[in-house]
């Protein structure tokens, strides 16, 4: 390497070392240096292939985003349900802090039959949303319900880090006729309402400008008015954005029925879980379905992920379609100020692909390039 292209690599490095430091004394880079930053690093991303699919997924999804020209410096963690089994790790103090020091965090799946129930989930996945901070579980959803023809597009906010999911409650006489077991949901006024306020803000962005609270405010009725009064006071500092409720139960029976009528959901971690997922079925299948889990201060790294499991039975058959991979990356992208790397794979993603595996991803690349 010599000449222009070694000045400018010089150049670039020593700009990295001046946003280190505080302003490289009164000095601020020009739009060309930006440029130039953003053309010569490349993002640091901790992959997580998981088990199942998940590897198969996540490796066509980095295809996809390199195809964008996105430069990405990807290191791998072998962690899920596979690894459980072999050495007992799931997600370890030490390997939690390499993690830390990454830009973002990209997910296949995980899970195993041979792993009981949760032990992966509240040790791996779980233990990242608390551990930094991802209070934001953000899912899009575009697409023609069954027995609609005109689309719909919404985005569902999830507070990702309260609800019943802390763990709280316990068990006595287990395994007795008289057993007893608690699951209790944890509510704060800071979690609820920095979860609001992300929602409203997500919303000022659209075009409709439109907020639905979804809970249970008639039966849950403690959870359900912190929800509701923190809503209404967060509402109140955007008078411009329209608001609505509906009860869960409702918001189901209107995610079929009429999906239109959405545009930005907020709601809690439980019911989020369960909406969207309904969301993905009524928007071309949960196999299209991406997810962003965000720390919206960007004091960690956040990660992103398809919504669908790790699919034990199609493993290595190619039937997998990583798509929702794909889109999550795109998600990533986003996050990451990478917004017109993202919007051309969203367009590439756009219309249906048929293929195997590496097909899908290939064809979805070939587009992108044009």
């Amino acid at each position: 390497m010599a000449g222009p292209r070694l000045a400018n690599y010089r150049r670039a490095a020593g700009l990295l070392e001046c946003r280190i430091g505080v302003e490289c004394m009164g000095w601020r880079p020009s739009p060309y240096d930006v440029g130039l930053m953003a053309a010569t690093t490349a993002h640091r991303i901790a992959v997580i292939g998981g088990d199942g699919i998940g590897p198969e997924v996540t490796i066509q999804a980095l295809k996809v985003v390199r195809a964008a020209g996105v430069n990405i410096d990807t290191t791998d963690f072998d962690l899920g349900g596979a690894r459980f089994l072999r050495d007992g790790e799931i997600l370890s103090d030490d390997v939690l802090n390499q993690l830390r020091a990454f830009d973002a965090i990209l997910l296949g799946a995980v899970g195993t039959p041979d792993v009981p129930p949760g032990v992966i989930e509240r040790g791996l996945l779980l233990k990242m949303r608390f551990e930094l901070d991802l209070y934001i579980n953000q899912r899009p959803f575009i697409g023609t319900a069954p027995g609609h023809t005109k689309p719909h597009d919404f985005i569902c906010i999830r507070e990702n880090t309260e609800g019943p999911y802390v763990g709280e409650g316990g068990v006595l006489r287990k395994g007795t006729p008289h057993e007893v077991a608690t699951q209790g949901s944890v509510n704060t006024r800071m979690g609820v309402e920095r979860c609001i306020r992300y929602a409203f803000e997500l919303a000022n962005k659209r075009e409709r400008k439109h907020v639905t609270l979804v809970h249970k405010t008639n039966v849950l009725t403690f959870a359900g008015n912190l929800w509701e009064r923190a809503f209404n006071e967060v509402a109140a500092e955007y008078p411009h954005i329209g608001t609505a409720y509906n009860h869960v139960d409702a918001a189901c029976i209107y995610f079929v029925q009429d999906p239109h009528r959405y545009d930005v959901i907020v709601t809690d971690n439980l019911f989020g879980d369960i909406l969207t997922d309904l969301g993905g079925a009524v928007s071309g299948g949960i196999g299209l379905a991406s997810s962003a889990n965000l720390n919206p201060a960007r004091t960690g790294p956040s990660m992103f992920e398809p919504v669908h499991g790790s699919a034990p039975d199609i493993v290595g058959t190619g039937k997998a379609n990583p798509t929702a991979a794909i889109l999550s990356a795109a998600l990533m992208l986003d996050f990451l100020g990478e917004t017109q790397a993202a919007d051309r794979i969203r367009a590439a993603c756009a219309d249906p692909v048929s293929g195997n595996t590496v097909e899908i991803a290939d064809a979805i690349a070939a587009r992108i390039k044009g």
